[in-house]
């Protein structure tokens, strides 16, 4: 029987990779990137054989015209490269991804799969910073976060409690990682409503999101500026009491919320917190370890790290 031995949440920025320099809150981002290092040690004495990363796509690997809710890399796992992340084919395992989205469907949720997935960074900055040097296998699984309607967060709590089972359920004692990437709080300069733009940024925006298949790259320059433009908007007190909550084994009462509640206090990229409570579920909703929290204004984004650990006891305390 496989087993669970380490879960993880976290936070990811790709102007981590291209704004170092501009950073005015140096501390804060050492204690990040410090974090990071952490979690990638815990990964390595948790002697992991696998690791899957459950994230988001900002659109160059999935466009409107299709998003799945979920879905699973089963084959070829291609990372994107954008902004100074990993580029090219990533280490896969096409057999326990196969079981995982089997295991998955028997129990009832009908994840899509890829045979050919692209990834981009939210999933390949988990695997530059996180599982640098770990040689081992990653099962992406995506969560659409950002073309809505978006899937429920009950939907993704049993999302989370079905991977458990479909690991379990694999007979050769694999030890696995659960990784999130994404959140915490954060505000895109994405439209409200893909449908509707409301300015020529947003149009742009919806055009490269509908025609970027095979061609990302041709949007990707002013895609940039449109986000490097952008007034950051953190909700630094959600994120502490979101981190509190993880310590205290509290993170299911988040699944009750709407998307259009984690908006009113997390702001849209916010939404990526349903990775976080589908990698918590997976641990049964067991209580955690902040590492980390940053408020990072200068990548747009409140950064945290957290483990969950079923092997060890919790101990307490969030640096910032």
């Amino acid at each position: 029987m496989s087993s669970i031995v380490l879960g993880v949440g976290a936070s990811h920025s790709t102007l981590m990779n291209t704004h170092w320099d501009s950073v005015v809150h140096t501390d804060r981002a050492a204690a990040f990137r410090d974090s990071l290092g952490a979690v990638r040690q815990r990964l390595v004495d948790a002697q992991v054989d696998v690791a899957v990363i459950i994230g988001s796509n900002h659109f160059r690997g999935f466009f409107l015209d299709m998003i799945p809710a979920f879905t699973m890399g089963v084959g070829e796992v291609i990372a994107a490269g954008e902004a100074g992340t990993p580029k090219g084919p990533q280490k896969t395992d096409p057999v326990f991804a196969q079981q995982l989205a089997t295991g998955l469907v028997e129990a009832g949720v009908e994840v899509a799969i890829s045979a050919r997935l692209q990834i981009d960074h939210g999933q390949s900055h988990a695997i530059q910073y996180l599982l640098d040097g770990v040689d081992v296998p990653v099962v992406p699984l995506v969560i659409n976060v950002f073309a809505q309607p978006l899937p429920t967060l009950v939907r993704c709590a049993e999302l989370g409690r079905c991977l458990a089972e479909a690991i379990r359920a694999v007979g050769d004692e694999r030890r696995v990682a659960v990784i999130a990437s994404g959140g915490l709080s954060h505000q895109l300069p994405w439209p409200s409503d893909w449908a509707a733009p409301k300015n020529e940024d947003e149009e742009f925006l919806v055009d490269a999101w509908l025609n970027g298949r095979g061609e990302w790259e041709r949007y990707d320059k002013r895609r940039r500026e449109i986000i490097v433009a952008a007034q950051p908007c953190l909700f630094e007190d959600f994120d502490h009491e979101f981190l509190a909550d993880l310590e205290a084994g509290g993170l299911e009462k988040y699944v009750e919320l709407t998307t259009a509640d984690i908006e009113k206090v997390a702001g849209n990229g916010g939404q990526e917190l349903r990775t976080w409570l589908t990698m918590a579920a997976a641990l049964g909703f067991a209580p955690g370890e902040a590492l980390c929290y940053s408020p990072m204004p200068e990548w747009l984004t409140g950064m945290g790290t957290a483990v969950v650990d079923p092997a060890r006891p919790r101990t307490t305390g969030v640096s910032t």
